[in-house]
């Protein structure tokens, strides 16, 4: 009888009944084994083709199944499917090795004589809707120990980490140092380990031989290269911002995956893992002893990824949004409406009067232009970047909030307290393993969406550097602790800046008022001065939407009903025109756009020269001119048309020139004309100008401006004197406008 029990390892669990017992209908692994092999072998598709006998023809260690085809009326085993989403860890091993034996029928059939070597079969689950009973979806905050643990589930949310890939052994073979006896022992899955067995039994029934104890304690050694390992891979997946409540920090969770899945997905992609919720007792080191002891009963939550809602492995991490075609229908009758665009134009921030120039900005950002693969593999961007430079309180930072609460896929973070790392991505020690994974910053997590970054000119310059590459490029390549990498930041940025002295200062120079390099400047599109204007009639009608805003704010709720409504509606026709259309430019329209691009340069240069520069405060570049073709491909795609016409040409350079081209003219030149009694006024302060420098001599500009308002002249009269004296050529300034010179 010695070694009758040799080639496999037999236990039981008295703890666990099997699934439907307490119906009476129990299955067997053999029946849900045969039961898997005929789903398989039997399931066809409306149009008759046998989808799961095509996957294993082309790829034979992978095999992608819905679980709601096992409940198919003609085709599924339902009571296999409860069985497989109440058990999956018993019966998903079961699944896999069905898949197995008919890969090996198919591959038999191909091959004249002997059987193939047939490779193990991962089956990767996933669930075409989210609703239904089979495996529930969840989010992070919403997992319950109690409820789901050892359950399928579905968890959505964003990659944030992924650590390098590691071998996890699933039959460890070990050897008796005593008496040479070797066994195989089954691995759990997951992050589960082997039960060594600590006294050998190789003798243990064999009469007058004893009970094995002669080989004494511990006895066993692994042989790791009679071992089977796969690869496991652990990610860090977050919650969703748009899931986040407001003032919560971001829940995480650990999730492994194995096999095909390993590096499969990387730090940013937005996915929706399938998988067993399972508990492990960590080995955090640290504390105190009796800390230790205490928390012997204590389990951290982690995800077994048994597969995604995307196809990761052919490249789809974005999970495309699904319309109805009712929702097609209504979309395509909104844009086939006269005045479409300036619907959603009305759209955009209700609530902030006037900007309807800044309004038109956001929606051409949240539509985006036309992304294009070039020939030889790079990309050209299709997102529109925004920057609003200018006054406080003229509701920049409530154009961002609106952004971000509309975009499908947006984060709002704060110049000051964002670093390079925490936009771009950072290199993280793993305090357990001690090895180094990364992850992913607010660039990275919008991938796909709109990032918006206030108080931008507080940023510190070498963090704002670090997001060029990400504007421009689309990618944010990593080169740190042996990690060389290239992550996707496919966003758009719109940014809010104050000018240096917290207020635009028309008395100053664009170079002066924009303090920002030239090369993050060319990088957005539009580049907006908002001034707070001090007009009696606008200010009354800015006071009186105000206040109609906070009087009827939660006393019409039919009308924040509809607001609602309007509000998702936008959002879903964003999603749907992204995803949907992808207009070009017509030949009229780049002739048109190739001769006003030379226009704008010229004016750039004209308004460089008029201020005493080489090169204007903002750069018109070739960016530039791309930037005019991307908002004339997103008013095209508000549309549904898909070619960008030379009426889109038209509107998209309007709002160019009102918006960046503006930017460059504005500051010192516009100060330049005066009324009658201004005139006088400025005369006599030159003259006591003149009186108080003589030619060729440096004088404090504090001080010539202070010694004039002591004898009566008012301070921004002086400082328009000076400014005149220094646009006729008389005098200049020198070290930052701190010394005066005069030059004639």
């Amino acid at each position: 009888m010695s070694g009758f029990d040799e080639g496999g390892v037999f236990y039981t669990d008295q703890q666990f009944h099997p699934i439907g017992a307490e119906d009476g209908m129990s299955l067997t692994n053999a029946q849900a084994l045969q039961q898997f092999v005929e789903f398989i072998e039997s399931y066809r598709e409306s149009g008759g083709r046998q989808l799961y006998l095509e996957q294993l023809s082309k790829s034979v260690d992978t095999l992608r199944v819905c679980i709601t085809h096992l409940t198919h009326p003609i085709y599924g085993r339902p009571e296999l499917a409860h069985a497989l989403a109440e058990n999956p860890a018993e019966y998903l091993p079961l699944f896999e090795e069905a898949a197995k034996r008919v890969s090996q029928k198919l591959q038999s059939h191909k091959e004249d004589g002997s059987e193939p070597d047939v490779k193990d079969v991962q089956v990767m689950l996933f669930k075409e809707k989210t609703d239904g009973p089979l495996g529930t979806y969840l989010s992070m905050r919403d997992i319950k120990p109690e409820a789901y643990v050892s359950k399928l589930v579905l968890v959505p949310g964003i990659v944030t980490s992924a650590s390098r890939p590691k071998h996890k052994a699933t039959y460890v073979t070990i050897q008796c140092k005593s008496c040479k006896t070797t066994k195989r022992v089954t691995c759990r899955p997951g992050v589960g380990g082997a039960l060594i067995p600590r006294i050998c039994d190789a003798n243990a029934n064999v009469p007058g031989v004893g009970n094995g104890n002669q080989c004494g304690q511990d006895p066993y050694i692994v042989l790791p290269d009679k071992s089977e390992c796969v690869d496991q891979q652990t990610l860090k997946m977050q919650e969703r911002p748009e899931d986040v409540p407001t003032g919560d920090l971001p829940r995480n969770m650990l999730c492994v995956v194995d096999r095909r899945l390993c590096c499969a997905v990387s730090p940013g992609s937005r996915v929706t893992a399938v998988g067993i919720l399972s508990i492990f007792q960590s080995k955090e080191g640290g504390g105190k002893q009796r800390d230790k002891a205490g928390a012997v009963a204590i389990r951290q939550p982690y995800l077994r990824v048994v597969g995604f809602q995307e196809d990761v492995l052919n490249g789809d991490t974005a999970r495309r949004p699904t319309f109805t075609l009712e929702e097609e229908e209504e979309f395509k009758r909104f844009a086939a409406q006269p005045g479409a665009s300036d619907r959603i134009f009305s759209r955009i921030a209700p609530q902030i009067f006037g900007h309807n120039d800044i309004k038109k900005a956001i929606a051409c950002l949240l539509f985006g232009g036309a992304r294009k693969r070039m020939p030889d593999g790079t990309y050209r961007r299709g997102d529109i970047n925004v920057l609003l430079l200018g006054d406080p309180s003229t509701a920049k930072s409530q154009f961002l909030k609106f952004t971000s609460k509309t975009a499908p896929i947006a984060v709002y973070t704060s110049g000051k307290g964002s670093s390079a790392a925490g936009l771009t991505a950072s290199v993280i020690r793993d305090p357990a393993s001690r090895d180094f994974y990364l992850e992913g910053g607010a660039m990275v997590l919008a991938d796909g969406g709109v990032v918006c970054i206030d108080e931008f000119d507080k940023m510190r310059p070498e963090d704002r550097v670090a997001i060029h590459e990400a504007m421009e490029q689309q990618t944010i390549s990593i080169a740190k602790a042996g990690i060389t990498t290239m992550l996707r930041s496919r966003t758009s940025v719109l940014a809010a800046a104050n000018p240096p002295s917290g207020r635009y200062d028309d008395l100053k120079s664009a170079q002066e008022n924009i303090d920002l390099q030239s090369t993050i400047l060319s990088r957005f599109d539009l580049i907006f001065i908002v001034k707070d204007e001090r007009s009696a009639d606008r200010d009354k009608m800015i006071a009186r939407h105000v206040l109609d805003v906070h009087r009827l704010a939660g006393q019409q709720p039919e009308a924040e009903e509809e607001d609602k409504k309007e509000e998702e509606f936008l959002k879903r026709y964003i999603e749907f025109c992204r995803q949907n259309c992808s207009p070009r430019l017509t030949d009229a329209a780049a002739a048109t756009l190739a001769s006003e691009y030379v226009e704008l340069r010229s004016e750039a240069k004209r308004a460089a020269s008029a201020e005493g520069m080489d090169i204007p405060a903002i750069p018109i570049t070739v960016r530039q001119l791309e930037a005019v073709i991307r908002i004339a491909e997103s008013l095209a795609k508000m549309q549904l048309q898909t070619v960008a016409s030379e009426v889109h040409i038209r509107e998209a350079l309007d709002l160019f020139k009102t918006s960046t081209m503006d930017a460059v003219k504005s500051g010192v030149t516009e100060m330049i004309v005066f009324t009658d009694e201004q005139r006088v006024e400025i005369h006599r302060v030159e003259e006591q100008i003149k009186r108080r420098v003589a030619i060729g001599s440096f004088v404090s500009e504090r001080k010539l401006v202070d010694e004039l308002v002591r004898v009566g002249f008012n301070e921004n009269l002086v400082r328009k004197g000076l400014l005149f004296l220094q646009t006729q050529g008389d005098f200049e300034y020198r070290r930052e406008r701190k010394l005066v010179h005069r030059l004639k």
